[in-house]
């Protein structure tokens, strides 16, 4: 694996830029984290479905820090499902990524006291060519008649279920048809999680971590209208 993480892509999207704030529920924001690297190995060929859980196909790091902690949890836990993943994975993910994301100098933290004690951290970014790039990328995928490269096809999946149009700078019709083409990318990649196992061994294990997020999103906030 090489550049920036899923992970790392959605995190930018889901903060402001100045404030440095999330912009979104955190509860959804960290049930994505967790997803995120997930499929991640799952298009690494790391992971995959099998016999109701996910499973180490290929115990080989990826380079990637957090992702490899996560494979390694997963090869040395005894088996457990997509959704459970999602929901064991997503404490204290958040933070870590952010803390890479400081540590490669493209948002910085900002710590600062309320009421003289409590602690707030801010995030604002140093580099925007790593969020211009995904953003790039993603209204490409939403105005562009080709089919978006797989990665891209993954992070725009993650985003609409995740509820995320608002990110993109989209409300009311234009958020809708954002959305509808959003699920459509989905849908053409595999990713969508009405996916056949035999199909092949990445798109049903994304679809299922996909899936599985969508019901914890829905869980957490509420089935979106």
């Amino acid at each position: 694996m090489t550049g920036v993480a899923l992970a790392e892509e959605l995190l930018l999207l889901a903060y402001d830029d100045e404030t440095g704030k999330a912009t979104m529920p955190r509860i959804s924001l960290d049930l994505g984290m967790a997803a995120a690297v997930l499929v991640e190995l799952a298009l690494a060929g790391r992971i995959a479905y099998s016999d109701g859980s996910l499973a180490v196909t290929d115990p080989a790091p990826t380079g990637e820090p957090i992702a490899d902690e996560v494979l390694a949890r997963i090869a040395a836990d005894t088996p457990h499902s997509p959704a459970s993943w999602v929901q064991r994975l997503r404490h204290g993910l958040r933070d870590r990524i952010l803390g890479d994301l400081c540590a490669q100098g493209v948002v910085r933290d900002v710590d600062e006291t309320e009421l003289g004690f409590i602690h707030v951290h801010r995030y604002p970014v140093v580099d925007a060519t790593v969020e211009a790039d995904v953003r790039g990328r993603l209204v490409k995928a939403l105005t562009g008649d080709e089919a978006p490269d797989e990665r891209t096809a993954a992070l725009a999946t993650l985003v609409a279920v995740l509820r995320m149009e608002p990110a993109l700078g989209l409300t009311g019709d234009s958020a809708r048809d954002a959305r509808g083409r959003l699920a459509e990318i989905a849908g053409s990649a595999g990713f969508s999680g009405n996916v056949s196992l035999e199909d092949s061994v990445v798109r049903p294990s994304v679809g299922l971590v996909v899936a599985a997020l969508g019901k914890a999103v829905d869980a957490a906030l509420g089935k979106r209208a």
